[in-house]
C-alpha cells in the first residue's frame, strides 16, 4: 500500500514498498510542462530537462551524471509532456541512497552552463529535425495543432527553432526558479525500500528545495462546429494519419467508458480496427487507437499508415467502424475482453518498481488524489454497454470529427468530403 507525505514547505512524497522486487525507483515529478509555456519560450520544459544531464557541481559534466549510474547498472532517463516533466533512476535497491543523491542533484543543483546551452541548442534543433523527418511522429503533431492551433496545448512539446535559438540562460533561470518548487513538485519512491528511512532521506535530499509559488497554465481554448481537417503534403511512400475526436477530461464522469471505447476500436491485436483494417482488408501495417486524458483536454484518435492510393479507403473504414460502434451496444463478451484487457495489462506493467511510482505520482499531480489498482478496476468493472453506446454517440458526430494527414496529395478537398457519418 502507498503511503503520502506532506512536508510543510508543500513537498509531497509518495512511497510504494514492494517486498517481491529487487529494485527501487527514485522518480521526481515536477508540475509544469509545454502546457505552461509562452511562444517565446515554447519548448522550455524540455531543453530544461535537458540541461539537467549536462553537469551539476558535484558532478560537473554529463560523463560524470552518466558514469554514476552506468557503473551499477542503473536505468536512468527523463521526459517532458504537456502537463508535467520527470526525472528517474532505477537500481537495484541496495543502491538506493546514489538514486536517490544523484535524482536530487540534477533536479537541485544542476549549472545550466552558458556554453552547454549553446551546444544543447544544436542537439534540440536536430531533435525537431527528427521528429519532422519522421512522418509517423509528425502526423501527431499535427493531430494537436489540428485540435487546439496556435496556444500552449497545440505547440510541439520541443518548441520550434526559433523558439529553442532564442531561449537563453537567463530564461532557463527564472523558468527553473518560477517552476521546480516545493508545492509544484512530488517524490516518489517505489520498491524495495523501508518506508521510514525512504521519508527520511528524501527530507535531507530535498531540504533546499524552494518554496516559492509556482505560476498556473492558461486556459485550453476548444471551438469546433465542423468536421476539420490539416493536410500536409509530402512525398511519402505511405499516408500517414490521424483521424479521431475530442473526449472527455481526467475529472469526466465516463473517463473510463471512454477508455475501453478506446481499446474496442483500435487498442489490441483483436479490436474492431486492426482485425478490419489490417487483417481482413490489408490496408495498414500499423494501426491503433489511443485515449488521452489530461486535466483539461481530451481526445480519441486513430492512427494508421496506409498506401497512398488506399488512404480514403482507409479513412472510410475508421469511419465506418466509428458509426457501428455508436449505433448499436456492444456484445458483453467483447466489453468484458476489453476491461479484461486493461487491467491484464496493468496488472503487468505494474511488477516494475518505475511503473509503480509512475502510476502512484502521475495521479496525485494532475488530480491531487490517488486510486488504487482495485479501486480502479472496480471502476471499470461498472462500466456498462450502455455506458459505451452512449459515449459513443456523444463523440462520434460528423461535427466533431478531425483529420491530420500526411501524403502526397494536392487535392485537399478530397479528405474534407469523406468526413461524415
Amino acid at each position: 500500500m502507498f503511503k503520502k507525505t506532506v512536508f510543510k514547505n508543500g513537498l509531497r512524497i509518495i512511497t510504494v514498498p514492494q517486498k517481491s522486487t529487487q529494485a527501487v525507483t527514485v522518480l521526481v515529478l515536477v508540475g509544469t510542462g509545454s502546457k505552461y509555456e509562452k511562444r517565446e519560450i515554447s519548448g522550455i520544459s524540455h531543453f530544461l530537462e535537458h540541461m539537467f544531464f549536462k553537469g551539476t557541481k558535484k558532478r560537473p559534466t554529463t560523463t560524470a551524471i552518466a558514469e554514476t549510474l552506468d557503473k551499477v547498472g542503473g536505468i536512468y532517463n527523463a521526459f517532458t509532456g504537456e502537463e508535467f516533466t520527470g526525472y528517474f533512476a532505477k537500481v537495484d535497491a541496495s543502491h538506493f541512497d546514489l538514486a536517490l543523491d544523484w535524482v536530487s542533484d540534477i533536479f537541485l543543483n544542476s549549472k545550466l552552463d552558458a556554453k552547454e546551452i549553446k551546444k544543447e541548442k544544436g542537439v534540440i534543433l536536430e531533435e525537431i529535425n527528427m521528429l519532422f523527418d519522421n512522418p509517423m511522429s509528425q502526423v501527431q503533431i499535427l493531430w494537436r495543432e489540428l485540435l487546439y492551433g496556435n496556444q500552449p496545448a497545440g505547440w510541439n512539446i520541443a518548441g520550434t527553432k526559433e523558439s529553442v535559438t532564442g531561449i537563453s540562460h537567463q530564461k532557463l533561470k527564472n523558468y527553473l526558479k518560477n517552476q521546480y518548487v516545493a508545492s509544484n513538485t512530488i517524490v516518489c519512491i517505489a520498491g524495495n525500500i523501508k518506508v521510514s528511512q525512504a521519508i527520511k532521506k528524501v527530507r535531507e535530499h530535498f531540504s533546499k528545495i524552494k518554496t516559492t509559488k509556482s505560476f498556473g497554465k492558461p486556459k485550453v481554448i476548444e471551438r469546433q462546429t465542423r468536421p476539420e481537417r490539416l493536410l500536409k503534403e509530402r512525398k511519402t511512400d505511405q499516408t500517414h494519419l490521424c483521424l479521431g475526436v475530442r473526449a472527455y477530461n481526467l475529472f469526466h464522469p465516463q473517463r473510463y467508458a471512454q477508455e475501453i471505447l478506446g481499446i474496442i476500436l483500435g487498442g489490441m491485436m483483436s479490436s474492431r480496427l486492426f482485425i478490419e483494417i489490417r487483417e481482413k482488408l490489408g490496408l495498414a501495417y500499423y494501426i491503433s487507437t489511443d485515449v488521452s486524458a489530461d486535466p483539461d483536454t481530451g481526445f480519441l484518435v486513430t492512427q494508421a499508415g496506409v498506401d497512398n492510393k488506399k488512404a480514403e479507403k482507409a479513412i472510410s473504414t475508421i469511419l465506418k467502424e466509428y458509426r457501428k460502434v455508436s449505433q448499436k451496444k456492444i456484445p458483453a463478451g467483447e466489453l468484458k475482453k476489453a476491461k479484461d484487457y486493461i487491467k491484464g495489462k496493468t496488472t503487468l506493467q505494474l511488477e516494475a518498481s518505475d511503473a509503480k511510482a509512475s502510476f502512484y505520482g502521475v495521479q496525485e499531480l494532475l488530480e491531487n488524489k490517488i486510486l488504487t489498482q482495485k479501486e480502479i478496476y472496480d471502476r471499470i468493472n461498472k462500466v456498462s454497454a450502455d455506458d459505451i453506446l452512449k459515449v459513443a454517440r456523444d463523440f462520434f458526430q460528423p461535427q466533431k470529427l478531425n483529420l491530420a494527414l500526411i501524403g502526397p496529395f494536392k487535392n485537399k478537398e478530397k479528405f474534407q468530403k469523406l468526413l461524415i457519418l
